[in-house]
Parts: structure tokens; sequence; C-alpha cells
């Protein structure tokens, strides 16, 4: 099978997506979400008989097992988000349902690209990609001046961060007279002035990406005007397309040389996590509670990352998979009850448990995952990333994500008691659309499943990782 053969079946099915919606019903587009969604149903089994292959464009695109294993991640993620947005009921929504599922398929298309990218040039065409279809999604209720404004600020902040990343890019170019990433990861082997300030220009962009501290100012905005299925996906996918880029440009290639970044690195996690889940404490609209918490998870990602070690890498793709499927749960229950209550405010939350008891024990499991409480996925990933951050003696990176840890309760449970313990202002049972209720079943399915466990997944992160140092 082709290297190119799982970017050439969505290009294909972007094709039919597109015509799909050129000749459906005018005044309602929603059955193209069908199109897609058998479509990248197909196209996630298919990842699964892709091989690794030998590189093609001259060694600037890759199918080993990291780019295999994070495609099918975002693969994953899309088909979730994809069943969530086929819920969506607005006007707007029914009108131009095409676009929004082409966008949705195009920004995946660049993933998939930046994930078998080992050359500059390739790297920054699929982050834009990538994140030129992102901006127009952010404001894809147009009408509300809230999302115009959100996906504004989105924009700058990206393109601002793009053109930083582009600035450095270009001094690696010039340091190293290639565009190749092999030939620049021998440049940390004597790192010069010059590289180092490359480097970190570099890795702005990434921190956009990824929504680091304190270049998350586009999200919290931006999650809460969005369509909160769109959010849900992209709170996850396109963060883990960061992580596998950070991967492949900071120590994919450059043996003990990586060990350089960890100062960085658990500066950033550090300062990443504390923000993150002290912002999160007073906030009482769910979608930008889940925003700030978002940040946090990044900053715990960052503690796996700082290992810079086979163990560090691993943790992280395992917690990108929980992240995958507590995060995208959590805002599609909160899709949910805004359907049905019109609010995504803590109080829309009273009395959940007795009005739709199933729904609440989703939403509490998700909670529970985020907060890493044993034994769901959540818990095993966070201890993962503080045992890769132990081995090489960052005690107290490890420290301070334990105490932040404890912190996040706080304003999880704050949900949890909501529904559980306040009284519904009223009785009426909340009805789920299929689609919605067929995501989020998945999504509770593989917390409970990969907490209790969690084997199948630690081993194949480690085939992975094993590759890399």
């Amino acid at each position: 099978m082709t290297t190119l053969a799982l970017e050439l079946a969505l290009a294909i099915l972007i094709l039919v997506v597109f015509l799909a919606g050129l000749f459906s019903r005018a005044d309602d587009r929603r059955f193209v979400g069908v199109v897609a969604i058998v479509g990248m149903a197909g196209l996630f089994a298919l990842s699964f008989l892709v091989v690794p292959g030998e590189s093609v464009l001259g060694g600037s695109f890759v199918l080993d097992g990291l780019a295999i294993f994070a495609k099918q991640l975002f693969i994953l993620a899309t088909l979730i988000g994809l069943l969530g947005s086929h819920a969506l009921r607005t006007t707007t929504f029914k009108r131009r349902a095409g676009e929004y599922y082409l966008l949705i398929l195009t920004s995946l298309l660049g993933m998939m690209a930046l994930a078998s990218a080992r050359e500059l040039i390739l790297l920054f065409v699929a982050f834009e990609l990538m994140s030129i279809p992102l901006y127009v999604l952010a404001g894809f209720t147009k009408r509300e001046g809230e999302s115009v404004e959100a996906s504004l600020k989105f924009f700058l902040v990206g393109s601002v961060s793009s053109a930083i990343m582009a600035y450095g890019l270009s001094f690696l170019y010039g340091l190293a007279g290639s565009t190749h990433l092999a030939e620049i990861s021998k440049l940390l082997r004597e790192p010069s002035p010059l590289f180092i300030f490359a480097m970190l220009a570099v890795f702005v962009g990434f921190g956009f990406k990824i929504a680091a501290f304190p270049f998350h100012m586009w999200v919290p905005d931006t999650y809460e005007a969005g369509p909160t299925p769109f959010v849900a996906w992209l709170s996850v996918a396109p963060k883990a397309a960061g992580f596998v880029a950070l991967f492949r440009v900071y120590l994919e290639g450059v043996g003990e040389g990586a060990a350089f970044w960890i100062p960085m690195a658990s500066g950033l996690a550090a300062i990443t996590i504390i923000a993150g889940n002290l912002m999160a404490l007073p906030q009482t609209n769910v979608k930008r509670l889940l925003a700030y918490s978002g940040i946090a998870h990044i900053g715990y990602m960052l503690v796996g990352f700082a290992a810079v070690s086979t163990y560090g890498i691993a943790w992280v793709l395992f917690y990108l998979v929980a992240y995958v499927f507590a995060n995208m749960g959590a805002f599609l229950v909160v899709e949910a009850v805004a359907q049905h209550e019109g609010s995504v405010s803590l109080s829309a939350f009273r009395g959940l448990a007795q009005r739709s008891p199933l729904l609440a024990l989703a939403m509490l499991l998700f909670l529970l995952s985020l907060g890493g409480i044993p034994f769901v996925i959540g818990f095993w990933a966070k201890l993962y990333v503080f045992w890769a951050a132990a081995q090489v003696g960052l005690y107290w990176l490890v420290l301070i994500g334990a105490v932040l840890t404890v912190v996040a309760l706080f304003y999880y449970l704050a949900i949890a008691r909501q529904m559980y313990i306040s009284q519904p202002e009223h009785i009426t049972r909340i009805e789920v659309p299929f689609s919605l209720a067929l995501a989020i079943m998945i999504s509770a399915v593989a917390v409970v499943a990969l907490g209790l466990w969690p084997r199948p997944l630690v081993e194949a992160t480690l085939r992975v990782a094993a590759t890399f140092f």
C-alpha cells in the first residue's frame, strides 16, 4: 500500500463531500454529514491496514509508527466530532453543513500531512492547511457577534504566531543549508546562540497550536463562541498534531542532545499547569471552564515532553488518547445540555442526574478522567507522565503537577455537585439526538475500558516511542 494511501483516500472523501454538498437540498444539507461520517469510518478501518513504508518526496514525507498512530488518533477524533456535529440543529448549520464538513476534512488533511512531515517547507504548509479552516469554523455561526470576534482573535493570533514560526524556520535553513529535519538536528550537537533563537521562535508557533501558556489567548473566547461539537474536536486534534510535530523537530534524531530542551520544556510545563488550573477556578461558563482546563492538560503533556525520553514520548501519546475521549466526551455532554436548556452555565446542569441519569453518569466519568481519579484512563495518563518526569529527576515538576491536580478537582467536582446534589428547576428529561448519544457513548466506553485495561495502549505507545532514543 502506498505511503500516501490515507491522504489520497481523504482527498477523495473531500471531493465526494464537496459534490454531495452541491447536489443536496439548499435548505438542509445535513445529509452531507452522513456521507462524511461513513467515509471517516471507512478511513479509520483503512488506517489499520497501513504499514510503515519508505519515505517519499525526497525524504520529506514519512510513514513510520508515529505517523500511523497519530493519523489513527486524528481520524478517530474527527469521527467522534462529526457524529456530534450531525446533531446540530441551528438554521445556519442546516444551510451550510456542506461547508462545515468540507472545512473539517480539509483541516484533517493538514494534520495528517503534518504527522508525516520531516522537512521545513512541508511542515509549515501542513500547519497552515490545518489552521486556516479552523479560523473559518470558529466563526461559523457568523450572525452572532461573539462568534465573529472570537474568529478574528483566533485568526490574528494565529497569523502572528505563523509569521514568527516562519521567521525561525528561515534561520534554521540558513544555518543548516537544508530544509530537512535530519540535517537541522545535527546543529544541536554544538548549538549556537542563533540556532537557539531560531528554535525558540519556531516553538512560539508550536505554543500557539497546542495552546500552552502564554500563547493561549485565543482559547477561551474561541471555545465559548464556536459550535460545541467543533470545539470538542478543536480542543484535541490540532493539539495532538502540534505535539507530534514537536517530537519531529525537537527530539527525533537528536539523541542525547535532546536534553538541552529540558529546562525550557519543564519551565513552560510548570507555568502552563499553574495558569490553566488557576484560571479555571472562577469560571461559571462550562465551555470556558473546559477551555482553561485544557490549557492545564497541555501543561501535563509538556511534563512528559520535558522528560525527553522514550517513556516521556510514549506517555504523552497515551495522554493524548485519554484526552481525546475525556475532553471530547465532556464537550459533547455540554452540547446535549445546551440544546435542551439553551445555556452552557453551571446552573444548566442542576439536577441532571435526576433528569437524565445516563447523561450525568457519562459526564461524571469524563470529569473523573480529566481529574485523574482511579481507575479511568485519565488516572493512568497523569501517573505515567509524572513517572517519566521523575525518572529524569524533575521531582519539583512532579510536585507542582500533583498539587495542581488536587486543585483541579475543585472545579471538576463543582459540575458534579450541580448534577448530583443541586435540585433541578424542572424535571423534564433531556432528549439526546442519536448521533450525539453515540459519540458520547463511544467516549464513555473508551474512558472506562482503557482505564480498566490500559495495557494494549501502553504497549502501542511504547513501540512508537522506541524509535526515538
